[in-house]
């Protein structure tokens, strides 16, 4: 054997035991799930990093070209050479393409420890291996079937040298070397040409069906011509009755050698669509933002007297999400997301009452009287980082129930790193430029492909989830026309702060983008148009407290550039409810109207305020007091009273056996302007913000496996593993007890006090074996510091810390090699 082989790794975890620092750094922080918890030694995290959950999980990150590679290798024999890998993605006639980006991907699978090896010696993980080759049950995307000697596994002997000499080879001695004849005849490009250019026209038609996949087709049990001279020769092989498959060697001739119809080494780029004015794209997304905005406020102020009530299983209900949607004047599904969107900020949840309701957080009070920059801000990170995924509602789960906004099962892990991927291709984008969706979406198809195709037929979450991220970017503001806004960019991290520093957390990334916002947005106005009609329009955004009182005093009737509000006796009624009084709203009109007030106003004013608490209601079960008997009289008589069972106490008292909410809401439905009265007599005031819920934390993301390891853990983690591998690996001094692979050492107590106690003098390492409480044992390297009291207390190198260890707990010791 030469050197060159004896020192070649002979198995992954000697691979990784040759690797340096940086190297198993880079694996862990690829694969975090390796470092969860952290491995004992090498040999463990090369154990683990060949399981089949870790495997799939490295697979599903690898962009397609990467997984192409894999998916040759699997079809490669094993080891395999650099230049056979290249030959399978390039092709008998080369690809420069491929030639360029193979090296990367090849370093970049190595460093993940999915292939391991040198180039001459090629190994793809056995789990990889299994997952990838191709199968009856399992095709490969390849395409390709099984080689000549999988086929021919269970055909007889005289069979397979039948094949041999019909192909027009010397008869063998045995079968293994027939079917290694047969192997060297299909990977001949000369001599295969030589066998196909007799073959029949309608044999070499079959060959092309079959040549890309799938490689199985059927025959009848008196096949034809053309398909016995394929069979004949083994160009077609039977796998059971009735089928027959192409053997890979075959297909790749066929091909031209290569494993893929079209390989795809370079990404394809996101072209530019259309190109606007920066300015331009900044004032639209600054426009929907404050859009945005008012949409979340007015579904808040919607549930300020609490909201829908929470269904048993948790969520809203069909019929009030339709609510919602008809009070917002938008779509159910963009409804639904400017709930979740509420909710993911922490403005909106349950109350937990045991009539349980939705209804807005003391938060949102807080939120509100933030800067309007502020508060999209808060909107927009929520949005960036929630796994709640809005478009899923209305679906289905897996176990056929329906998904319901704020309800369970809207969680999908992939949302943020899909939303961040998404932006981040806009963000490479020249400022104003706009991509076609389908340039993003065929991009992030390369860079995670799907390995298999929904079984509803449905596109792939990732795919879909980037759609929605398009629509809800532009909802948001955080893109206008299609193109990534500049406070877009800050809010994603691609833009550096002022000084050219890159940002360093989400709260920076947030702070810059409020702050680039802030001045696109348009400043709030004191004041609106009264007009004859009984409106008042609101030509741009209304300062909070005008907007507020004008919200209580009259009812939106349209909205968009500029809002258009109407007044009507029960939205004056409700603002007198709210305990002011006829002077106090016409001093509010006059002082925020640029226009005169007008007379009808004024009239509908004092008309309604002349007979608001003339009647007044109260706990009886509830009653009706009113100094005019001749109203009393009025109401007994009417007959559309008779619902409310009203009977007479006094010439100026009616009792109702319903409660006072029901009576006054009857009342006023007859036309009447009651007001509520507590028990001493005095008028009840009622605000529409009365309910809040306890406080409450907004949700928090569902993470996508095991967290990234940062650097603190990243260098605790290899030098842990290190000290487990040297424990596991260094050898023992001789002469002394050599354990049997995986044994603990052992010695008598005296020896083992004696051994400790000398290590104490000389400060050398020792090898122990040690049970813990549990009965765990474990090797460990320590470097012993005392021996006091029944304990040795020493330096763990395996734990990399001083630990103290019961001495009737350590199975024996041993000297470490001076090497």
């Amino acid at each position: 054997m030469s050197p060159e082989a004896s020192s070649a790794p002979r198995s992954l975890a000697e691979a990784l035991r040759s690797r340096d620092d940086a190297s198993l750094a880079a694996l862990l922080r690829d694969r975090p799930d390796l470092v969860a918890p952290v491995p004992t030694d090498l040999t463990q995290l090369a154990t683990r990093a060949g399981t089949r959950a870790s495997v799939l999980r490295a697979l599903e990150h690898l962009d397609r070209f990467a997984l192409q590679t894999a998916q040759a290798l699997a079809v490669a024999p094993d080891p395999a050479t650099y230049d056979t890998l290249h030959g399978l993605l390039a092709g008998d006639d080369g690809d420069p393409a491929v030639t360029e980006a193979l090296p990367a991907t090849v370093a970049a699978l190595r460093r993940q420890a999915l292939i391991w090896g040198d180039d001459d010696r090629l190994h793809l993980v056995r789990t990889a291996r299994e997952l990838l080759a191709p199968s009856a049950q399992h095709p490969s995307p390849t395409g390709l079937g099984p080689t000549v000697r999988e086929a021919t596994s269970g055909m007889s002997p005289g069979r397979v040298q039948q094949i041999v000499n019909t192909a027009g080879l010397p008869s063998t001695h045995d079968p293994v070397s027939a079917v290694a004849a047969l192997t060297g005849l299909f990977a001949d490009r000369k001599r295969m040409d030589a066998l196909l250019a007799g073959a029949p026209e309608a044999a070499r038609e079959v060959l092309t069906r079959l040549m890309w996949g799938p490689p199985y087709g059927q025959v009848t049990a008196d096949p034809a011509v053309h398909l016995r001279w394929l069979l004949d020769r083994g160009l077609l092989l039977p796998t059971a009755p009735g089928t027959v498959v192409l053997p890979r060697e075959v297909a790749l001739h066929l091909r031209g050698g290569r494993a893929h119809r079209v390989p795809e080494p370079v990404p394809p780029a996101v072209e530019p669509s259309v190109a606007h004015d920066p300015r331009i794209v900044d004032a639209t997304a600054a426009g929907q933002a404050y859009t945005a905005l008012a949409t979340v406020e007015e579904l808040l102020k919607h549930w300020d007297q609490g909201g829908p009530a929470v269904l048993r299983a948790g969520g809203l209900s069909v019929r009030d999400l339709k609510r919602t949607a008809v009070a917002l004047d938008a779509p159910e599904p963009l409804a639904a997301f400017w709930i979740e969107l509420a909710y993911a900020a922490g403005l909106l949840a349950s109350d937990g009452a045991a009539d349980e309701r939705y209804a807005p957080t003391p938060a949102y009070d807080t939120w509100l009287e933030r800067p309007v920059a502020e508060r999209w801000g808060r909107l927009a990170a929520a949005w960036l980082a929630a796994t709640r995924t809005a478009g899923l509602i209305g679906g289905r789960d897996i176990k056929d129930r329906a998904l319901s906004a704020l309800g369970p099962g809207l969680d999908r892990s992939a949302a943020p790193e899909v939303r961040h991927r998404v932006l981040t291709l806009l963000a490479d984008l020249p400022a104003g430029v706009a991509p076609a969706p389908e340039a993003v979406l065929t991009r992030l198809s390369w860079e995670r492909p799907v390995r298999a195709p929904q079984r509803d037929g449905t596109e792939d979450l990732r795919v879909r989830l980037a759609r929605w991220t398009l629509s809800e970017a532009e909802l948001l503001g955080v893109t206008g026309r299609g193109a990534l806004s500049s406070h877009g960019r800050a809010l994603l991290g691609a833009a550096p702060e002022p000084d050219g520093t890159p940002l360093s957390s989400a709260e920076q990334h947030t702070a810059i983008a409020v702050g680039l916002l802030a001045p696109l947005l348009p400043e709030p106005l004191d004041h609106v148009l009264l007009q004859a009609d009984l409106t008042a329009v609101a030509p741009g955004p209304l300062l909070r407290p005008l907007a507020e009182m004008l919200g209580v005093l009259a009812d939106v009737e349209s909205k968009g550039g500029a809002t258009v509000y109407r007044f009507t006796p029960a939205s004056v009624r409700r603002a007198l409810d709210a305990g002011q009084t006829a002077a106090d709203l016409h001093a509010f009109l006059a002082q925020h109207s640029r226009t005169p007030v007008p007379q009808p106003l004024t009239y509908l004013i004092d008309d309604v305020a002349r007979r608001h608490g003339h009647l007044r209601v109260g706990v009886a079960s509830s009653y009706v007091r009113c100094d005019d008997d001749s109203v009393l009289n009025e109401i007994i008589a009417d007959k559309r009273a008779a619902a409310l069972r009203l009977r007479r106490l006094a010439p100026t008292v009616l009792a109702a056996p319903c409660d006072p909410a029901t009576l006054l809401e009857g009342l006023r439905s007859l036309g009447y302007a009651p007001a509520a009265e507590s028990a001493q007599g005095d008028v009840l005031i009622t605000r529409a913000d009365a309910h809040r819920t306890p406080p409450r934390t907004a949700p928090e993301p569902v993470p996508e496996g095991p967290p990234a390891p940062d650097s603190v853990l990243l260098t605790a983690a290899v030098r842990a593993i290190r000290a487990g591998d040297l424990a596991a690996t260094t050898p023992l001094k001789a002469p002394g007890p050599q354990p049997a692979g995986g044994e603990l050492p052992r010695t008598s107590p005296a020896d083992t006090l004696a051994t400790l106690q000398a290590a104490v003098m000389t400060g050398e390492a020792v090898w122990i074996g040690y049970v813990n409480a549990d009965g765990a044992a474990s090797q460990r390297v320590v470097a012993p510091i005392r021996v006091e009291g029944g304990f040795v207390t020493a330096y763990d190198h395996t734990a990399d810390e001083v630990r103290t260890y019961p001495l009737h707990r350590i199975t024996g010791v041993a000297e470490l090699a001076e090497d």
